[in-house]
């Protein structure tokens, strides 16, 4: 990993925005992404169950009590709200919930960084092996040129290794070898890609299930709270249901654009391979079999 930061900045810019951001975001878990919003969010739900302000000679107290703190106060005041806001976010989601999330977060920042490196051009089609291997064609070097390209360990070698390994049963057959080789890389690298999808779409399966918890939990209050139910008690199902929904969707929408781009590029470097591939075994298109060969 130490290296991380060099190979990221060999990509295409667009792909190294993406990696940056993706890395830099994720990287912070979902608990970052959602603390912007929660003062206000805080706010809001004091105003709409708080209990109301005392009336009278005791609301006059209150505001000159408070002017007459000391300015020491006010600081372990601040510092205990954040603590309690804090307090009120983990325990809104519920250890379970933050756990499940923030494994998902820290999979899926993993799968990112081996996707996009395994994605890139040098591991799938380098272009120093397609000079190379092109020039030992030209000088009927077919032996060098075997040696050069299964010493690769890009697809491209593999690949160009397969087919020379069966030119002597004909050009048909190396075809079929290459093609074989090159369905099996392809499946390698969407296999890997899937993770990345099956985050995506489950995450916000896992969000809407603490929606539908928390849901559950506020009815039961209102059920068996009597006439009058305490505003405390409805706002805790309240806010698991809204936490979960939101912190499965931050999850899962990086999670899909991610496999996405990753999906499409890879595509484009996997036909990129079979055409470079063809081109350059097309040398031996009029080869006829050896006899005997197997």
């Amino acid at each position: 990993m130490e290296h991380l930061p060099q190979r990221i900045g060999g990509l295409t810019p667009p792909a190294r925005t993406i990696a940056w951001v993706l890395m830099l975001v994720l990287s912070f878990n979902t608990l970052g992404w959602i603390t912007a919003g929660v003062v206000s969010a805080q706010d809001d739900a004091m105003a709409e169950f708080g209990d109301p302000e005392p009336a009278g000679p005791a609301a006059m107290v209150e505001p000159a009590a408070e002017a007459a703190a000391p300015a020491g106060d006010a600081g372990g005041a601040a510092a205990a709200s954040d603590q309690s806001l804090l307090g009120w976010v983990i325990e809104s989601l519920g250890w379970a919930y933050l756990l499940v999330f923030m494994a998902l977060s820290v999979t899926l920042v993993s799968l990112f960084v081996m996707n996009m490196l395994a994605a890139r051009r040098d591991t799938l089609c380098p272009q120093d092996l397609i000079d190379e291997f092109g020039q030992r064609l030209a000088e009927n070097d077919n032996q060098g040129a075997y040696d050069l390209a299964k010493s690769d360990e890009s697809v491209l070698g593999q690949v160009l290794a397969a087919g020379l390994a069966k030119i002597s049963r004909g050009y048909s057959k190396a075809i079929e070898a290459m093609q074989e080789v090159g369905e099996e890389e392809s499946m390698k690298l969407e296999h890997r890609l899937s993770y990345m999808a099956l985050i995506g779409n489950l995450s916000p399966m896992i969000g809407l299930f603490g929606t539908v918890q928390g849901m559950i939990a506020s009815f039961q209050v209102i059920a068996t709270g009597g006439a009058t139910p305490k505003p405390s008690d409805l706002a805790g199902g309240i806010s698991t249901a809204l936490f979960t929904t939101l912190v499965g969707l931050a999850v899962a929408i990086p999670a899909i654009a991610a496999y996405n781009i990753l999906r499409n590029r890879v595509s484009r470097l996997l036909l990129e391979v079979g055409v470079e591939s063809e081109n350059l075994m097309s040398k031996f298109e009029d080869m006829t079999p050896k006899a005997g060969s197997r």
